[in-house]
């Protein structure tokens, strides 16, 4: 099937459901309404009111009740309807849902998947843009993963909603209605392994979500110079599969992390250090990162210099390559 990522989510929510009765969805405007980008649209018409359910405009108890849920045998997925809005929920992330299971000390687990949406390139307003994911990845009990392509978003939030794990699943909203095949086979998406999403030897490019398309995009003009790119999905964001980055950076032995976040003490940040742990002696450059700036996410009409664009990345990979 081809299909936009925002209906790759949809369908893979359907058969969570239909799999496993205790799955249940909750979130502002997403039953009637279907979501604000849609994602959810059509499922309390097939599973009824009380497994998909609108919430008050209230995230920290969304969060909290979906703890409890948790607690009592159901698997909730709640919906943050932008990025920007979690934060009232994060004291019951990262203070309760993230440390339950520890502190039970394994008796317990929490199967809750907190959907996000999540990153620029939309032209929204203050509170619509931004990218979390540092926040969450620091936090020790919470898986975070981010799929970058329909049928990675198809598998990988089925993958998340079966673990006993809470799980921050992060959906690049620029790409919702961007189409792709979506195979009837996992294929090797799961939520816990980067992927190599294109083979090449001079330079290695890593990122996550919305990055993946730019990357790509910059390896089609690198190839037109005679240079070959490759690409990593990170896909899990915590925990990291560096070995298969490290596989891809000890044969191009270069390598620039790419992502709409700010830089400071970010993703990327964490990526390069474990390079430089564990590749310094294969590496022939130094890891190099292009990132959004260490500034609050500007109006829209200056989204485009914020974020992390070809140019910027193909900039990188000549002073990668100028070493």
């Amino acid at each position: 099937m081809e299909l936009p990522m925002a209906k790759a989510i949809n369908a893979g929510l359907r058969a969570a459901m239909l799999a496993d009765d205790a799955v249940m969805l909750m979130g502002e405007d997403i039953a009637q309404l279907g979501g604000v980008f849609r994602v959810t649209e059509g499922l309390q018409e097939q599973f009824g009111p009380s497994r998909v359910l609108d919430t008050p405009l209230a995230e920290a108890g969304i969060v909290g009740t979906a703890i409890g849920l948790a607690m009592r045998g159901y698997k909730p997925v709640c919906e943050i309807q932008f990025d920007g809005f979690v934060y009232p929920a994060f004291d019951q992330i990262v203070t309760q849902l993230a440390k339950l299971t520890s502190r039970h000390s394994g008796t317990q687990s929490f199967p809750v998947v907190i959907r996000i949406p999540y990153g620029g390139h939309i032209g929204a307003i203050e509170h619509h843009q931004e990218s979390p994911e540092a926040y969450f990845a620091h936090t020790a009990g919470l898986r975070v993963i981010s799929p970058a392509t329909p049928h990675d978003a198809y598998w990988m939030i089925q993958d998340a909603i079966s673990s006993s794990d809470p799980v921050i699943f992060l959906e690049p909203k620029s790409r919702y209605w961007h189409k792709g095949p979506v195979d009837d086979e996992q294929a090797g998406a799961t939520m816990t392994q980067a992927r190599i999403a294109r083979s090449g030897t001079d330079v290695t490019l890593i990122g996550h979500g919305a990055a993946v398309s730019m990357m790509h995009q910059a390896a089609e003009i690198a190839e037109g110079e005679g240079i070959s790119i490759e690409i990593v999905d990170l896909r899990s964001l915590s925990p990291l599969d560096m070995d298969t980055v490290l596989e891809s950076v000890r044969r191009t032995t270069r390598a620039v992390v790419v992502q709409e976040a700010p830089g400071n003490v970010s993703l990327g940040s964490e990526v390069a250090a474990a390079l430089a742990e564990k590749a310094f002696y294969v590496m022939q450059a130094p890891v190099l990162r292009v990132s959004g700036f260490n500034t609050p996410f500007p109006p829209a009409g200056l989204e485009t210099v914020f974020l992390p664009d070809t140019d910027r990345i193909l900039d990188a990979v000549d002073r990668s390559l100028a070493y």
